[in-house]
């Protein structure tokens, strides 16, 4: 996990103007609809468009960054195995998934192959009875222009909210006081169609790490709502759930207007006592019900229960923190079966990688199966 730092960063200007890209309207996407796609694959659907844009509120509890699979040997996305992971997480108790995350190789991806994972996912839930159930999904990229192409390109796919990184790769050109990033996300948020989620995660953008001043202050824009938090720093998330409730038009802890998420497991109690609304965690790929009961345990006032469950739940997150993707889905694979390996240029895991990985993930799935 990032050190737990709450400086601001280093940030810098921008010219606005993206609202002039030229968008195409969702009618003209096949995405859309439930007929044949350029992005069609094996995974058929009976969708209708109507499924696809409705109302999906972010509301407390246990979200997922969903794993993309792909076919051993070709590579090729794999949207059987992404549908069917998708069903099994909405039938285990979760409020939402997310794709195109760290957890879901988005750096791996295409443009094209990050809407058919969301496209997939969408039809997926819809056609098993979640049509409810809203869908993150990871848009952040080094460019504004980029960055709002692919929040139009989620909204076409099925898409109800946008995670977004802050760019980093020319960070010591960025000016001062966070401005900056600060005008990106401003720019970004004015040209999405679909609301924008804050995403601070220093490890993932070289240790840029957005301080709870610059969070609440984009909190104001009425198209950024939330933030998911990978920092780890409790203090900046209870700094930000303070602030944004009190900014709000009204306070209705079911149906907050900011919603504020850890970005891990292993502190999802400690987010709680913090002021957060549950998490955004990659380890409820292998124990959703697991992660769901450790809140709910909480939220019923059973805090001796809450600690004890938290204590498996983080002993297993620290395996798949060590391990990352390529060791969540080991687990997977050793645990339940599927799962698979990366895309390439990451590497297999190795006899003994495998086995450790399995052990640490144990007590945890024990758990799972109990629940």
């Amino acid at each position: 996990m990032a050190p737990h730092n709450d400086a601001p960063s280093p940030s810098g200007s921008f010219t606005a103007g993206f609202n002039r890209i030229p968008f195409r309207p969702v009618g003209s996407s096949t995405l859309m609809t439930g007929h044949e796609s350029p992005l069609s694959s094996s995974y058929s659907t009976t969708s209708e468009a109507s499924d696809f844009h409705m109302t999906r509120p972010l509301v407390p509890g246990v979200y997922v960054p969903t794993m993309c699979f792909f076919e051993e040997g070709t590579e090729d996305v794999d949207t059987d195995t992404i549908a069917r992971h998708a069903v099994r997480l909405a039938r285990a108790g979760v409020t939402g998934l997310a794709t195109q995350g760290s957890n879901g190789e988005a750096v791996h991806l295409t443009h094209t192959e990050r809407q058919l994972v969301t496209s997939t996912t969408r039809k997926a839930l819809n056609d098993s009875g979640f049509s409810h159930m809203p869908i993150i999904v990871g848009c952040g990229s080094q460019s504004t222009r980029e960055t709002i192409q692919h929040c139009r390109e989620a909204w076409e796919a099925g898409g109800d909210y946008a995670l977004v990184l802050p760019p980093s790769y020319y960070a010591t050109l960025f000016a001062p006081a966070s401005e900056t990033v600060v005008e990106y996300f401003t720019a970004v948020a004015d040209a999405s169609p679909i609301p924008i989620i804050i995403y601070n995660f220093p490890g993932a953008v070289g240790g840029l790490d957005l301080s709870s001043d610059i969070i609440v202050r984009l909190a104001e824009h009425h198209n950024i709502v939330g933030v998911k938090l990978t920092c780890g720093n409790t203090g900046k998330l209870n700094r930000v759930a303070a602030a944004t409730r009190k900014i709000s038009k009204t306070h209705d802890p079911k149906n907050p207007e900011f919603l504020v998420l850890a970005g891990s497991a292993d502190f999802s109690i400690q987010a709680l006592v913090a002021g957060g609304h549950g998490i955004l965690a990659g380890l409820a790929n292998i124990a959703p019900k697991a992660c769901i009961r450790t809140i709910e345990l909480f939220n019923q006032g059973k805090h001796a229960e809450a600690q004890e469950m938290q204590e498996i739940v983080a002993q297993g997150d620290w395996t798949a923190i060590q391990g990352g993707v390529v060791g969540v889905k080991s687990g997977l694979q050793s645990w339940l079966g599927y799962g698979g390996y990366a895309r390439s240029p990451l590497p297999k895991p190795t006899v003994e990688q495998e086995k450790k990985w399995k052990e640490g993930y144990r007590d945890l799935v024990m758990l799972e199966k109990s629940l």
